[in-house]
């Protein structure tokens, strides 16, 4: 009789066996695709096996494994877990081919969670690697939630298990499986993703692997250890030191603050102490730091928010760094490690210390299979000034090392083995990107007015201290929006009084008299400062952020309020409040900046010469109430990103939403006209300073709605004014108007139509 699932009985390991060795013959004569297969296989061992879970994990080209089949486990986790090499115990089995057979897998230092399973409910866990002829193909796992050691005769049943289905795997009894490990590398083709940092690179694949793989776990001595892990966290702190030294980051700007944060984490003494505890606890310090790091790990992937995810890829990449100082594998900027002169970089993901790894004269283009262009990696991509590409869905599977690419960091595409023609035409490209580069360093002191003479203000986003120098560079008339938040994010605690006042102050006077408005604290959502305590939200971008918490934690806003007034004394201070959603509150806040003007005056400090009072405009609500909101503002500014976002009820931070809607489309451009003809009969002046505003096509749009200053990244200030000054203001203005009362399906199309006629600079 075949046990049962629900059936406690163990079965004898040659009943077992022969049991399983029957359904798989049965499933393997049987038609049907290669997944259908696997899905009854793990069903049948789940159920012979009287286990909770029996989980299919295949190995890929660079030694990852992905979730193939699973019976037990979350559905939607099947293709879309993936350990990297050695990462876990399944990893572990892998990469040392041996069995892994844990009575409580959680406690073990190698245990890697991952949320998206929901395999935390079980406890015991069995894998074997699946084999053949010396080569591993995957790993063969089973689970049950009552914490067990399998006995000899169950590591028996499911190795010879594996055994067949390797056999089966090499045969291609099981259609499609091998096919999707190792997929044809020979035929050209084409990965679709996200540009991170603007460029084209033509060169050669070279593929990342970063893993360092722990063989020794437990410690015969730890006093010599702990001297281990001591010395390689001095040697690791060194080696990040000497990052700030790269010759293309010695300059200032949001790298240098990425960086800066990266090593904040490298010298955390919290982080130091539970690796020393856990190498006092008996592991060796390679194992100490793979337990420390699963261990933060599961903690940080409890969290929804951006900020903690990019925390963990900073982690990460820290452990993967601290092992290889530990094996002497780390390498040095220096040390091309056999690149070739044109590499690109290839990888599933990557942090931003492992790209300087890597020899920058060598290296061209960088492709990962995760990250965003909000990522830590792809700041530090474009400083270094590399075409750099995320969400490249399977890239690491469909290449192998030397192929031939292109990276078109432009249309966010990945060609892979790339014929002479397409070669020949890309050479083109970066030849004329060459040139148009000297083009826009000529136009840095030129206004930017229209062909008709409509000026337009181009200010620039900021956020620390060292981004001012870009004020120069790029010829910006001013500062649209200043981050105050991210100060805040760097600090170890809530930054003091004479602290905040002294970096405003210096603000100021990097910007030579030029505007400066100065956005006040806007946390939650995506940024959340450590040593603040905030209710965990299902929607944080939608939940209890910028004004919303200055409302009801009214002494983190007076005390900055209080800062800006100190630093901006004798001059002009322009205050910015974000995520107004009513123009109640905006009473609110001006008695809050009322009574703190008071409360100096009293003091006897001197105030600022003029006090404005602006808004940003991100939630739609304010739509129906545009009249009473603008009567109560000096100036409004346009959160594009979070305003379309809310438009559109579609999260820009989720990947499979982000891109289902145009900023283009009818809908937010009536909107945005709706505000700017408002705010034109009130005399409130309104600046754009989300990502619309730095895309030429976009900004075009915004000029002819009526928008006359755009805030946006330095470094697209010089394609949007060469935009500016190819464009007949009045011309696009009677366009669009036409365009929306005719209800254009295809507003983005005619635009662009619209551009190549009149060659208006769209392409910079």
């Amino acid at each position: 009789m075949i046990a049962r699932r629900d059936d406690p009985r163990p079965l004898p390991s040659e009943t077992s066996l022969r049991v399983i060795m029957r359904h798989l013959r049965e499933i393997m004569s049987d038609g049907g695709e290669g997944q259908d297969k696997l899905d009854r296989i793990v069903r049948q061992i789940a159920g012979v096996m009287v286990a909770e879970v029996c989980s299919i994990y295949l190995k890929r080209q660079d030694g990852s494994l992905e979730l193939f089949a699973s019976e037990g486990l979350n559905p939607d986790s099947v293709h879309t877990t993936r350990l990297k090499r050695g990462e876990g115990l399944v990893g572990r089995a892998s990469e040392l081919g041996t069995t892994v057979n844990e009575p409580e897998a959680s406690n073990h230092p190698a245990f890697s969670y991952r949320p998206e399973t929901g395999e935390e409910i079980y406890h015991s866990l069995l894998a074997v690697p699946i084999s053949r002829s010396g080569q591993v193909l995957g790993v063969l796992v089973i689970q049950n939630r009552t914490p067990r050691e399998y006995s000899d005769e169950d590591v028996e049943v499911l190795q010879a298990t594996a055994m067949v289905i390797a056999e089966n795997l090499i045969s291609g009894a099981v259609a499609g499986t091998v096919a999707a490990i190792e997929a044809s590398r020979s035929q050209p083709g084409l990965i679709e993703g996200e540009p991170l940092s603007d460029g084209i690179a033509l060169g050669h694949v070279v593929l990342h692997e970063p893993r360092i793989v722990v063989t020794q776990l437990m410690a015969e001595n730890p006093a010599i250890e702990l001297e281990r892990l001591d010395l390689a966290l001095e040697k690791l702190q060194k080696n990040i030191d000497e990052m700030f030294e790269h010759e293309h980051l010695s300059s200032v700007g949001e790298h240098r603050d990425v960086l800066e944060a990266y090593r904040m984490f490298a010298h955390d003494k919290g982080w130091h102490r539970r690796l020393r505890e856990a190498v006092e606890g008996g592991l060796t310090a390679e194992a100490a730091v793979e337990r420390v790091q699963n261990a933060m790990r599961t903690r940080m992937l409890r969290q929804h928010d951006a900020y903690w995810r990019e925390r963990q890829r900073d982690l990460d990449d820290l452990s993967d760094r601290l092992l290889r100082v530990l094996s002497g594998r780390l390498k040095s900027s220096e040390d091309d490690g056999g690149l070739p002169p044109d590499a690109i970089l290839v990888a599933r993901t990557m942090g931003p210390a492992e790209l300087l790894d890597y020899d920058r004269s060598r290296l061209r283009g960088l492709v990962v299979e995760d990250g965003s262009s909000q990522s830590h990696v792809a700041v530090v991509a474009k400083a270094l000034g590399i075409a750099a590409i995320g969400q490249a869905s399977g890239i690491v599977d469909r290449v192998s090392a030397g192929d031939a690419a292109i990276v078109d960091a432009v249309t966010g595409e990945v060609h892979l083995r790339p014929t002479g023609e397409l070669i020949a035409a890309y050479s083109d490209k970066v030849r004329f990107r060459a040139r148009r580069q000297k083009r826009y360093q000529s136009l840095r002191d030129r206004p930017a007015i229209t062909k008709d003479g409509v000026p337009i203000a181009m200010m620039m986003n900021a956020g620390l201290l060292v981004d001012l120098p870009h004020l120069d560079e790029s010829g910006a008339d001013g500062i649209g929006l200043y981050r105050t938040e991210l100060q805040f994010m760097l600090s170890e605690a809530f930054p003091r009084l004479d602290r905040q006042t002294q970096l405003y102050r210096s603000v100021i006077e990097e910007a030579g008299g030029k505007p400066v408005v100065f956005r006040t604290l806007d946390i939650g959502g995506d940024k959340v400062l450590p040593y603040l305590r905030q209710p965990k939200e299902e929607n944080p971008a939608m939940g209890w952020r910028a004004i919303r918490m200055a409302l009801d934690r009214p002494e983190l806003f007076r005390l900055q309020i209080r800062a800006l007034l100190k630093a901006a004394a004798g001059r002009e201070l322009r205050v910015m409040i974000p995520m107004v959603s009513a123009s109640y509150e905006l009473g609110a806040i001006r008695a809050l900046i009322e009574r703190e003007r008071a409360f100096l005056t009293e003091h006897g400090h001197p105030l600022p010469e003029t006090v404005l009072v602006g808004a940003m405009f991100e939630v739609p609500a304010l739509l129906f109430e545009l009249d009473a909101f603008l009567s109560r503002v000096d100036f409004v500014s346009v959160g594009s990103n979070d305003l379309m976002q809310f438009l559109f009820a579609s999260d820009r931070t989720n990947a499979r939403v982000a891109s289902r809607f145009d900023v283009l489309a009818p809908a937010p451009l009536r909107a945005l006209r709706t505000l700017i003809t408002t705010a034109d009969r009130y005399g409130v002046p309104v600046t754009i300073c989300g990502e619309m505003a730095g895309s030429p096509l976009e900004a075009m749009t915004l000029i002819a709605l009526g928008f006359r200053s755009l805030s946006m990244a330095p470094a697209s200030i010089g394609p949007i004014k060469s935009m500016v000054l190819s464009l007949d203001a009045g011309k696009v203005a009677a366009f669009i108007d036409e365009l929306l009362k005719e209800g254009a399906k295809d507003v983005r199309m005619s635009l662009q139509q619209f551009a190549e006629k009149e060659r208006v600079a769209i392409d910079g």
